[in-house]
This record gives C-alpha cells, sequence and structure tokens, in this order.
C-alpha cells in the first residue's frame, strides 16, 4: 500500500509539473503582449513597463518559471504595489482584478465545491440505485420507466434543463428562491435552498447516464459464472446482488465517476453561467475574455489537480470494491 502511495504520488507531482510547464509556456510564451489585456484602457507606457517589471516579464523564460513555481511552493514578494508578501500557495497577482489570484480562487471555489459535490451523491446514488434495480426487474413497467428515465436525460442539455427548473420553480411556482451562493457555516437552509436548482438538473442528467452504465454491467455480470456458481451453492439473494454482483458491476462505474467528479470540479461552466453563480467555471471564462493570465493559470493547475486527485481515488476504490484488484 504505501509502496503504490508513493509512485501514485510520485506520478501525479510529475503529471502537475507537466502540466504547469505547458499552460505556462502557452500562456506566457506567446509572442504577444499579455500586460495590454491586463491593464486598463488608460495606461499609459510608463504604467504598463511598470506592470511589466512588477509582473516579472523583463526576465528570462525560466527565470520567470522558476519564480512562479517557487511562490507556488514557498510563497513570495510580489511587492508593495500588488499587495506585498504573498504567502504559498501563490499563484501571482491579477491586475484586472487588482488582487492576488489566491483571493479570488479563496471566493469562488466555495461555489463550485458547494455545487458538484452534493450533486455528484444525487446523481451517483440516483443512476446506480435505478440502473440495478432495473436490471434486477428486467422486462417490467419499472424497466421501462428507468429506460425512458435515461434516455430523456441524455438527449438533454443543461443549459435547457436549467431554464425549464428556473422558469418553473424561481418564477411561477416561486418554490425556490433565485440561485445564489451563501456559505454553508453562515446559513444551511439558505446554501441549500440557493443551489438546489443547480444540484437537480446536474443530478437528472449525470444520473441517466450512469443508470444506462449501470444497468448493462448488472445484466453483464449477473450472467457471470461466478454468479451462478453462488446460487446454485443456495446463497440468498441478496447476498448474490449485492455482496457478488454489485462490487463487480460498480468498478468501471467507479472510473468514469471519478473523472467526472474531477472535471466538474476543475469548473462547471455551463452550470455556474446558466444559474448566475460565480464559480471556478466562470471564472475562468471571465479571465479568458479580459487576457487575466495569472488567473488562467490558476484555473488550469487547479483543474488538473481535481483530476489528478480523482484518479488517485478511483486506484484505491478499485482495491476496496474488487477483491481481484491488488496496490502494487
Amino acid at each position: 500500500m504505501a509502496r503504490f502511495l508513493v509512485k501514485r504520488l510520485l506520478a501525479a507531482v510529475l503529471t502537475l509539473f507537466a502540466v504547469s510547464v505547458l499552460s505556462f509556456l502557452m500562456f506566457f510564451g506567446l509572442p504577444r503582449d499579455p500586460v495590454t489585456g491586463m491593464c486598463p484602457k488608460n495606461c499609459n507606457a510608463e504604467r504598463l513597463e511598470r506592470v511589466r517589471v512588477e509582473l516579472g516579464l523583463r526576465d528570462p523564460l525560466p527565470e520567470q518559471y522558476a519564480n512562479y513555481m517557487k511562490g507556488i511552493v514557498v510563497g513570495r514578494d510580489l511587492g508593495s504595489s500588488q499587495g506585498g508578501r504573498c504567502d504559498a500557495p501563490c499563484l501571482g497577482y491579477s491586475y484586472v482584478r487588482s488582487e492576488a489570484v489566491t483571493d479570488t480562487l479563496a471566493r469562488v471555489l466555495p461555489v463550485t465545491l458547494s455545487i458538484v459535490i452534493p450533486a455528484a451523491v444525487l446523481w451517483l446514488v440516483l443512476g446506480v440505485g435505478l440502473g440495478m434495480i432495473s436490471a434486477l426487474r428486467r422486462g417490467t413497467v419499472l424497466d421501462r420507466v428507468a429506460i425512458g428515465f435515461s434516455l430523456a436525460g441524455a438527449s438533454m442539455q443543461l443549459y435547457f434543463v436549467g431554464a425549464v427548473l428556473l422558469l418553473v420553480f424561481t418564477y411561477n411556482l416561486r418554490i425556490t428562491p433565485v440561485p445564489g451562493y451563501t456559505s454553508i457555516f453562515d446559513n444551511p437552509v439558505k446554501w441549500a435552498s440557493g443551489l438546489v436548482l443547480a444540484w437537480v438538473a446536474l443530478a437528472f442528467l449525470f444520473s441517466a447516464i450512469y443508470a444506462r452504465l449501470s444497468r448493462a454491467q448488472m445484466l453483464e455480470t449477473l450472467s457471470e459464472d461466478f454468479v451462478r456458481t453462488a446460487r446454485a451453492k443456495g446463497v440468498p439473494k441478496r447476498k448474490v446482488y449485492g455482496r457478488h454482483a454489485l462490487r463487480a458491476a460498480i468498478t468501471p462505474i467507479v472510473t468514469i465517476a471519478g473523472l467526472d467528479v474531477g472535471g466538474a470540479l476543475g469548473g462547471t461552466v455551463i452550470t455556474e453561467t446558466t444559474f448566475g453563480l460565480q464559480g471556478l467555471g466562470r471564472t475562468a471564462v471571465d479571465a479568458v475574455k479580459s487576457g487575466d493570465l495569472p488567473t488562467i493559470m490558476a484555473t488550469v493547475l487547479i483543474s488538473a489537480f481535481f483530476i489528478v486527485v480523482a484518479n488517485i481515488v478511483v486506484d484505491f476504490l478499485y482495491a476496496a470494491i474488487d477483491p481481484r484488484v491488488r496496490l502494487r
């Protein structure tokens, strides 16, 4: 276990290092002046030059990258005009927002986490549960309803489902308030009521995919030899389906769930735009529009971090779910 953990952590560090190098070269190594997009239109030549010096853009490219990585690991001094000392992990200073990038992320990351994590729990429980029940009741009315639900969810888009939910439940029936973010530590009820429509929209679309996948996996597993052997031995159905069939069928679902959750944590752009929430996704889009390179770099690294962590978690879940998998 320890050896596997060390290997995966080293691989994660190398992956993030490669992402940081590529994204840095892509954004800071382009043959264009990034300061023109960051600085307001009324900036004169002297102001533009001062911004270039403060951002270190006059330094050689390897030195710029080394300073950037140093800021992430141990922090760095951004100068008095950029707020002074920036503690680790320091991801630079945004002249567009006039604040350290870490302050921006500290404000928007809780929004994205509050959207994705509860929605992921809903879509996994609903989708996997519906798919498993549908497989066990194959050919019944319940199975047909589950298939219809899956097809409906797979054929719709988030912006359409979100708009319908807003129209019906917020503006017509007035059951839910206008979506917004409130910290769960300040007011849990307001936090949930402001995000419930986003959770429902994501859960409806993603659970449809998981229902189809889990149904297909469960049907395939039920025809395996070890399931037939368990039945022939007289093992109770609950144990056959729960302990044997379900554990074998859920393994590929864990892979997709890890990638979906990791990718969603990297920024749910459409969800945040549809419901008017300022999370990591919308922040990244706004940064691209305004040419805010430090914020773009930070959102890319955060997204890569979530995906890498999700893959590590998936590997450990494999071993916990399927006894045939061994960590080496």
